[in-house]
């Protein structure tokens, strides 16, 4: 479930009406309810702590999701840690109050820079995933007299997901070592002097909406586990990954209950049971996702002779997903239509200068007008931590709700900002 209702014939973030934020903030505006958050959380880590072996299971909070400083800083002060993948994310994870031995990183592509601030921050542990990662992550180690903790993040030739974007585990994907290189690249690393191969990790896709394929790659790893102790390998963690989806399309009557997290708890207890390993697991869109909204305005309305255009001021700079995805949003007025209000059956699109800037076609709603108020529903995750500047447009500002209060947690980029980030060669200056 989320916290966005009707009161009145208004649509409100837990007690603060959308309208109220539009008209002091400004729109296109990503608005974030607290409870929502919070709650998934807890639900998410009883259900993963019921399931791992004597309740040994860490909860790390994939920050790509949502990068938001009040967001997490909301998930740090429940306790959970934090999955990064790049330095600006261990950064950020630091300020915004996570400590440093609840940070896991993980990512393809780690610089040797990245890599040195990583252990000199003393994070719990890094995921690799080349055997040239390996020796870069033991040098710097060793130069630094340290002997960072890491696991191997294993492909498990299992992919899924909601696209093809966001499958991340099949052989075709860039992600991790090969099953077949794992057992000689532990070898190695048992004599390295700067790293300490803890176990194994993997994550096979995003936005998975049942258990069968996390249950097949889980069962191939469990298996792995055993044959590396059986060689004498220390495997003392099993890092799960994330990729458990939530539903997009959500009408207001729908009921959005823990059904799923609870399938796949249950379902990672049984492939997992008694095998005695530390579980670790990195939610981001199950925890944000049903959290937020993006909210705007209704700018024109283009009348043609097949169809009627929509034109709103949020673009796919401010949330790419349908762009990028094909992916669906359910869209809410702000101000509720009667029940038996006129419908249209409008293509909702933004002011970019491109035939992609197309959020959805043919979508049926009320009759909507110039100013009215809409609302992109369940963008709290992948929407404005994916937002930019195309079209010299501004990154889009930010507000957390709590209750019957809100704050803006990133203001709107001015065009003194956008403009100044540019130097002109001396040439032409």
């Amino acid at each position: 479930m989320h916290h966005f209702a009707y009161r009145n014939g208004s649509l409100f973030a837990e007690e603060v009406a959308l309208s109220r934020i539009a008209a002091e903030v400004g729109t296109p505006v990503y608005v974030y309810s607290s409870a929502t958050i919070e709650r998934h959380y807890r639900l998410y880590e009883a259900a993963m702590k019921s399931a791992a072996p004597a309740g040994k299971a860490h909860v790390f909070y994939a920050m790509k999701a949502n990068g938001n400083l009040g967001v997490l800083k909301t998930l740090a002060a429940l306790g959970a840690g934090a999955d990064t993948v790049s330095e600006g994310e261990i950064r950020k994870a630091l300020a915004a109050g996570f400590p440093p031995e609840k940070i896991v990183f993980s990512g393809v592509g780690k610089s040797e820079s990245e890599l040195r601030f990583a252990i000199q921050a003393g994070i719990y542990q890094v995921n690799i995933e080349t055997e040239r990662e390996l020796d870069l992550l033991s040098r710097i180690g060793a130069e630094l007299g340290k002997r960072q903790e890491a696991v191997f993040r294993v492909n498990p030739d299992i992919g899924a997901g909601g696209h093809a974007k966001i499958t991340t585990g099949s052989s075709e994907n860039k992600f991790g070592v090969s099953f077949e290189e794992v057992g000689r690249l532990y070898a190695r690393a048992a004599n390295m002097s700067g790293v300490r191969i803890m176990g194994l990790a993997l994550h096979i896709g995003s936005q998975i909406r049942e258990t069968a394929s996390f249950e097949a790659a889980y069962t191939k790893m469990v298996a792995l586990v055993g044959s590396l102790r059986g060689e004498g390998h220390r495997v003392d963690r099993l890092d799960l990954g994330g990729g458990l989806g939530i539903p997009y399309e959500m009408p207001k009557d729908f009921d959005h209950g823990p059904e799923l997290i609870d399938a796949y708890a249950a379902m990672v207890g049984r492939v997992t049971r008694g095998l005695d390993v530390e579980l670790g697991f990195e939610p981001g869109r199950m925890i944000v996702g049903n959290a937020g909204v993006l909210l705007t305005r209704v700018l024109h309305l283009n009348p043609r002779p097949t169809k009627q255009f929509l034109v709103v001021d949020a673009a796919m700079n401010d949330l790419v997903r349908p762009a990028m995805y094909e992916a669906y949003h359910e869209i809410w007025p702000v101000t509720e239509a009667d029940a038996d209000a006129a419908t249209v059956a409008y293509d909702v699109v933004g002011p970019i200068c491109e035939s992609g800037d197309t959020f959805t076609s043919g979508r049926v709603l009320p009759t909507l007008k110039p100013d009215d108020l809409i609302a992109f529903m369940t963008a709290g995750a992948y929407g404005a931590s994916m937002s930019s500047t195309y079209n010299q447009r501004l990154l889009v500002a930010e507000v957390l709700v709590k209750g019957a209060e809100y704050a803006v947690t990133r203001p709107r980029q001015s065009y003194e900002e956008l403009l100044g980030t540019d130097r002109a060669p001396p040439w032409l200056a």
